[in-house]
């Protein structure tokens, strides 16, 4: 698992203090520049602060040249609800074409279909109790026997880290991780010393 952080911090940093390798995730919201040009990066889409098209189709246009170097975009979302993303996942597919998209997992995705074959990676997104439940677990458990990229996101704390590290995603962000040396740390730190937080 590796973390992708919407950071103005060193990226090299920030692995060091987190344990795990750390990747740029860009967003309409800090329009951070990429630190290291040759390297994976992956974009969001806003939508939990509220979602800015012009924003976030600047964003794009500014990244095009490298899309083979970008893990996934996230498609525009309703946050909360999976049957209006899905919704505005088929408006923005097209318009997004050349880009690897990710659909963000919402409320209810459970009792609806996935696109598989529209999309490179699903977003771990929705309510903290959604997430955190066993219908979105069965969500990435089935995007993970697919060979879909798995992220979740707003994972700040140790026990989100573990949860859904053992649950097999390929990547987390969360804006805590992003922002404090001190939260990476303390995730670091769990780990490396077993039974710390228990």
């Amino acid at each position: 698992m590796i973390a992708l952080l919407d950071t103005s911090h060193d990226l090299d940093n920030a692995s060091s203090e987190l344990g795990v390798a750390v990747e740029q995730l860009l967003t309409p919201l800090t329009r951070y520049r990429r630190q290291k040009p040759d390297a994976m990066f992956a974009i969001d889409n806003g939508a939990f602060s509220g979602f800015d098209e012009r924003s976030f189709l600047s964003l794009l246009n500014r990244e095009s040249a490298d899309q083979k170097m970008c893990r996934f975009v996230v498609v525009p979302d309703i946050v909360g609800s999976a049957r209006r993303t899905l919704e505005v996942f088929e408006f923005w597919r097209y318009r997004l074409a050349g880009w690897p998209l990710a659909l963000a997992l919402q409320d209810g995705q459970e009792n609806l279909d996935i696109p598989w074959t529209g999309v490179s990676a699903v977003f771990v997104g929705g309510t903290t109790n959604w997430k955190l439940s066993k219908a979105a677990a069965d969500c990435i458990k089935t995007a993970c026997a697919v060979g879909k990229w798995v992220h979740a996101g707003r994972v700040n704390t140790p026990a989100r880290f573990e949860y859904f590290e053992s649950l097999g995603v390929s990547s987390i962000d969360g804006t805590g991780l992003s922002r404090y040396t001190w939260m990476r740390e303390k995730i670091f730190k769990q780990f490396s010393e077993p039974g710390l937080f228990a």
